[in-house]
């Protein structure tokens, strides 16, 4: 006699499997969601398509945790539609097609279908394509997922038929509304001090589901009173920060080391530079860009600074992690704090663009060699001013093609070691001006 399944239905199953507190606390309606009010407020972009009985394509944006899933789940509901639910991870044509014949069977029968797409980013240019018609005809409507920035990520096309919707990391203050709502489910108090439960909802970074599963663990222990900070730290791993070196967290955050450097704010940019090492950024991209920031926004302003970023980048390949990483943290301080300007690169910028406009033309006559007699005999060379022959060693002559108006491009500001420069720049303008009037009068 064959023996009986241990659970011969799903619902055996989920009624025997004890379920994880955050799908216990998964949300009822939209009203229950905390956080996001800026997409599901009442004047917001969904709170406003849903009181007008609009719902259109979206496309959720946001860190993991935020409730992307959940929203798209209870948009279904209250739509009325039916939700179906695949991830570009594990989701193939095949899996799509089948996908879509049902959608397109629910369709006839009069009930449309919610379709979630988890990391839609995932799907190349081709399997995006292959959700345009289903959407233009009306047989699904589509909510995908994705931790990327859309405009990098995702077709045009497809973007140009859904609404980006960005969900933001939840802050401590929405993270202990969930704390509150966990503690309620569970039926009892953490056992937590104050400043041990501001840890945990630090510990969670932004992430609600993270925090829930953390909760869960705190709430199974049974320890006389109330742990402080370093036992909840001792018993529970810190969750490792969100970075993706390749991803959008990778250039917002070299995008606020750069900025704070810029900006002349030294602990703002060792944060940053922090927050990079410990997302386990290459220390060498690092010292690229640092290198980059003192060419690019202090130039001459401080000569000295891209010395300093070349030796710091030479003693992190000496030394390597994590005693070299010092030298890069030094080189970042030495250039938030040194005068800042970009007259160099804007002169540079400038000069390229007018030598594409003015093309080929060539160089003067006076200022070619002539190695040869016909050169000669073509002028080459002709009336060349030898500058240090001249009085104060400048001649003042004419450099650039004939016929082209004289380009000012380097414009250096009055910081710095470029305040010098500006005074030698204004120097031999004062000259220049003398000589071409010299040679006006002879």
């Amino acid at each position: 006699m064959a023996m009986p399944d241990l659970f011969d239905t799903a619902e055996d199953l989920s009624n025997a499997a004890p379920r994880p507190l955050a799908d216990r606390l998964r949300p009822k309606s939209l009203a229950d969601v905390i956080g996001q009010e800026q997409v599901l407020g009442p004047q917001a972009p969904l709170g406003t398509m849903l009181a007008s009985g609009a719902l259109s394509s979206l496309v959720f944006w946001g860190p993991p945790g935020v409730g992307k899933t959940t929203i798209a789940r209870l948009l279904a509901a209250q739509t009325d539609r039916h939700f179906e639910q695949i991830s570009a991870i594990f989701t193939g044509v095949p899996e799509l097609r089948k996908v879509f014949d049902a959608a397109r069977l629910r369709r006839r029968q009069g009930r449309g279908t919610l379709l979630f797409v988890d990391e839609i980013h995932r799907f190349n240019k081709a399997q995006q394509d292959g959700f345009l018609p289903h959407m233009e005809d009306g047989t699904i409507l589509l909510v995908g997922a994705t931790t990327e920035n859309p405009s990098f990520e995702l077709n045009a096309a497809l973007l140009s038929r859904a609404q980006v919707l960005v969900l933001k990391r939840l802050d401590l203050a929405d993270l202990e509304r969930i704390a509150q709502r966990a503690e309620h489910e569970l039926g009892k108090a953490l056992p937590l001090d104050g400043p041990a439960r501001d840890a945990l909802l630090e510990m969670a970074d932004g992430d609600g589901r993270a925090l829930l599963n953390l909760i869960e663990q705190v709430a199974a222990w049974k320890p006389e009173g109330k742990l402080g900070v370093e036992a909840l730290t001792s018993r529970l791993m810190k969750r490792a920060a969100k970075y993706d070196k390749s991803g959008d967290e990778h250039y917002n955050l070299i995008s606020a080391l750069h900025k704070s450097v810029r900006g002349s704010d030294p602990d703002a940019a060792l944060y940053w530079l922090a927050r990079m090492l410990g997302g386990g950024e290459d220390p060498r991209f690092l010292a690229r860009r640092i290198t980059r920031m003192a060419v690019e926004d202090i130039g001459l302003a401080d000569p000295q600074a891209q010395t300093i970023c070349l030796h710091a980048w030479e003693t992190y390949e000496r030394l390597g992690s994590p005693e070299g990483e010092l030298a890069l943290a030094q080189a970042v301080t030495y250039l938030a704090l040194a005068p800042k300007s970009n007259a160099g690169y804007a002169a540079f910028k400038a000069a390229t663009d007018a030598a594409r406009k003015t093309g080929s033309e060539p160089p003067p006559k006076h200022i070619l060699n002539a190695p040869t007699r016909l050169m000669q005999e073509q002028g080459y060379g002709a009336g060349y001013a030898y500058d240090h022959d001249a009085e104060d060693g400048f001649s003042g002559q004419n450099y650039f093609p004939d016929g082209m108006k004289r380009g000012v491009y380097f414009l250096p500001v009055d910081r710095g070691f470029e305040r010098e420069l500006k005074k030698r720049l204004d120097f031999f303008a004062g000259l220049r001006a003398k000589r071409q009037s010299d040679r006006g009068r002879n």
